[in-house]
């Protein structure tokens, strides 16, 4: 398995128990990046996020924060001690809130004696299209106008980098340069079913479009062998 590949794949742990998602782990013994979002860490709390810690794993803990900048900072900081990899908030907290959750984040991670996670910011969810957008958001900027301006925003708050759509991940890339995380969900392979996610993109192609790191959850966990899956999707990648 080609592991430059195999690294940059997050695969997400949704499911509802901690029981659950230790198998899920135990199956798909290659993949050594795992995304843990509201639903599990609401069951769970943070002994989910232990335990993968003890199994090496690195882990992108999916939160979303979205709050006033005082909240959002507390959230952080909190999360930070936990020694989590990645972690999410909204970039529409705006500058304030964004440059004080990494404020925040630097500080407990130094306390508690851990890395820091990089903050990523999601720019715009890969469930809303342009008709979402400009009819029910009521955004005058078309959804890969909008991308743009939160990526501008996180960046210069100090972020590490944004979730985005694959479809918005070339012309990011050049905008916001080679250092810049983009972490790519709504990827599916070729005859895959898109599920809820408007706006994919093979991973062959996100990766070539410069995605940095890709999120495939039901290609892959609801499989008949996920290990195969995620085997060939890696294999995929890097002919």
């Amino acid at each position: 398995m080609t592991s430059s590949f195999a690294d940059r794949i997050i695969v997400p742990l949704d499911v509802p128990t901690e029981a659950a998602a230790l198998d899920l782990v135990d199956r798909l013994p290659e993949v050594t990046f795992w995304k843990v979002g509201l639903e599990l860490f609401v069951a769970t709390g943070d002994r989910l996020l232990h335990t993968l810690k003890q199994k090496n794993k690195k882990i992108f803990l999916d939160l979303k924060f979205h709050d006033i900048p005082n909240t959002v900072a507390g959230a952080c900081a909190s999360a930070a001690r936990y020694g989590v990899d990645l972690l999410t908030v909204h970039a529409v907290n705006g500058s304030i809130g964004l440059s004080r959750a990494q404020k925040a984040t630097q500080e407990a991670a130094t306390i508690a004696q851990v890395t820091p996670p990089n903050i990523i910011a999601v720019t715009l969810l890969t469930s809303i299209n342009e008709a979402t957008l400009t009819q029910e958001l009521h955004s005058a900027l078309s959804v890969a106008e909008y991308t743009i301006a939160m990526a501008k925003l996180a960046q210069s708050s100090g972020l590490s980098g944004i979730v985005c759509s694959p479809q918005e991940a070339q012309k990011l890339r050049s905008v916001c340069g080679e250092d810049f995380l983009l972490i790519c969900p709504g990827v599916r392979p070729a005859g895959s079913d898109k599920g809820d996610q408007e706006r994919t993109m093979t991973p062959r192609d996100a990766f070539a479009a410069g995605a940095s790191y890709l999120v495939i959850g039901r290609p892959i966990t609801a499989a008949p062998d996920p290990a195969a899956a995620f085997a060939k999707i890696v294999a995929d990648c890097a002919i």
